[in-house]
């Protein structure tokens, strides 16, 4: 099932930006954001200004990717902040 991609506005920092994600990540970010008690521009801004590289887009995919899998790892602590999960495979 092809999930189409959603251009919203969305004030960062603010200023005015638009981001183009897939809808299941729009609802990611709206459950994370509801979980953390922050509006969606104020989760928005950490991961932008947390990102090391690439755009905007890439990088709320990735945060969002990163956080429902280490609450689906129970190995990983709950404290963790999902950026800061190492998730490449040990040697």
């Amino acid at each position: 099932m092809k999930s189409p991609v959603v251009k919203r506005s969305i004030v960062v920092a603010g200023h005015k930006t638009s981001v183009s994600l897939e809808e299941a990540f729009w609802n990611g970010m709206k459950e994370i954001s509801g979980l953390r008690n922050m509006t969606l521009s104020e989760l928005v801004g950490e991961i932008d200004s947390n990102r090391q590289q690439g755009n905007l887009s890439s990088a709320i995919r990735l945060f969002v990717l990163d956080y429902f899998r280490s609450r689906a790892n129970p190995a990983v602590p709950t404290d963790v902040r999902p950026q800061q999960v190492d998730t490449r495979q040990q040697a």
